[in-house]
């Protein structure tokens, strides 16, 4: 089974969706692997690590297509939005496609893939599941952009974020405030914390408190109890408005206090709520400093501009997306041990074992034979359910 591994193409796009290191795994058990020249550059990998760990170079994108049993990608076309759409056209029947391919997006786009016959699985849907943590792609890339977001943080404000104790006196430690403690607001109050600066962090989901605390952040409670929290997947629900209001005034007074606020509060298929609203960015100290990361759909701050750095009141509004891509070489590193993981698991003896009654693969599976397969999906679009789709269906 040959295993294509094309270069991405969205502009800017720096991370490649295996790694040379990835390679001998999948080659000692059975796979060939085929890459696209230079699909690795950008993240510090050249062709000659690839090739030296057994994987074979081709020149043309469209070889790599021809050739590949399964196309591992970091940005299928649907979160590719730009030039995505040129890939559809080398798609073929039976071929399998595994990436990021932001199912909640665009029915249309996924029916698209749908009609070339492609066996598709979004790795946004992977299952936060003890048995596909190894998998859990969205986990991975929430940590670099949690890194980095504090990084972009410390970069652009004017103040430094450790207590140093100089013959020119003593210098306070910044105040970092995370509003959203998913993965990526608890890398960025590691990393907040390494760095020197105060953290502190809210969210709606009780048992966020035990974790922020763990890593020596102060946890802001709120008067507030929030109508089911969580899903079953363990992401925040959304709430209604008139609980959006309350919890906005009542975070006002902390994000004003606060030299950064770093917002990473995300309702998978929702545009994300508004908390930090203009009249608080008004209030902030004159260099302070929001780093938005969920600028891409919208942003938690009225002011963000997705993809762009704006100042307003004199505070610097920082709504750049795909910040993964900004830390490539590892980024990439974690994209590769995930999907080779779920490779491993999803091919056996040669062959795609498709079995619906595996958790990760009916969570994950979003097209086959031309059809949207998965129900979550199916249910989201308010498409109606297909026939047998409550009995596990084996395949290969």
């Amino acid at each position: 089974m040959i295993v294509g591994v094309p270069r991405e193409s969205f502009p800017g796009e720096r991370r490649v969706a295996l790694v040379p290191a990835a390679v001998p795994n999948l080659t000692k058990t059975g796979f060939q692997v085929v890459v696209e020249a230079e699909a690795g550059a950008r993240a510090g990998y050249p062709d000659a690590d690839y090739a030296a760990k057994g994987a074979k170079i081709v020149s043309d994108r469209a070889e790599v297509f021809r050739a590949a049993d399964i196309v591992l990608q970091v940005l299928c076309y649907g979160s590719n939005d730009r030039t995505g759409k040129a890939d559809v056209a080398l798609f073929r029947s039976g071929q399998a496609l595994i990436g990021f391919l932001r199912p909640l997006g665009s029915i249309e786009t996924i029916r698209e893939i749908a009609a070339k016959g492609v066996t598709s699985f979004s790795v946004e849907l992977m299952p936060r599941t003890t048995r596909a943590q190894s998998m859990d792609v969205l986990s991975s890339m929430a940590t670099i952009c949690g890194y980095k977001a504090v990084v972009l943080a410390a970069d652009t404000s004017p103040r430094i974020f450790p207590m140093l104790t100089t013959a020119a006196g003593t210098i306070t430690p910044g105040r970092v405030f995370v509003i959203g403690a998913g993965v990526a607001g608890l890398q960025a109050i590691a990393t907040a914390r390494r760095l020197g600066a105060v953290a502190s962090a809210y969210d709606l989901r009780p048992a966020a408190k035990e974790q922020v605390q763990s890593l020596g952040g102060r946890f802001v409670e709120l008067p507030l109890e929030a109508k089911d929290a969580e899903d079953a997947r363990g992401y925040a629900r959304a709430q209604d408005e008139a609980f959006y209001k309350r919890q906005r005034e009542l975070l006002g007074k902390v994000v004003v206090e606060s030299d950064v606020v770093i917002s990473a509060a995300v309702i998978p298929g929702k545009k994300p709520p508004i908390l930090v609203t203009k009249e608080m960015v008004a209030s902030m100290a004159p260099g302070s400093v929001i780093v938005d990361l969920a600028g891409e759909r919208g942003g938690n701050c009225e002011l963000t501009r997705p993809g762009e750095i704006v100042v307003e009141y004199g505070v610097t509004i920082i709504g750049w997306f795909n910040l993964a891509s900004t830390v490539p070489y590892h980024a990439s590193q974690m994209y590769a041990r995930n999907v080779s993981a779920f490779l491993l698991h999803l091919v056996k003896d040669g062959k795609l074992q498709l079995n619906t009654d595996d958790e990760i693969v009916r969570e994950t599976m979003l097209t086959q034979d031309g059809e949207v397969v998965n129900p979550r999906i199916r249910e989201f679009f308010s498409l109606p359910a297909l026939p047998g789709a409550s009995k596990g269906v084996t395949k290969s």
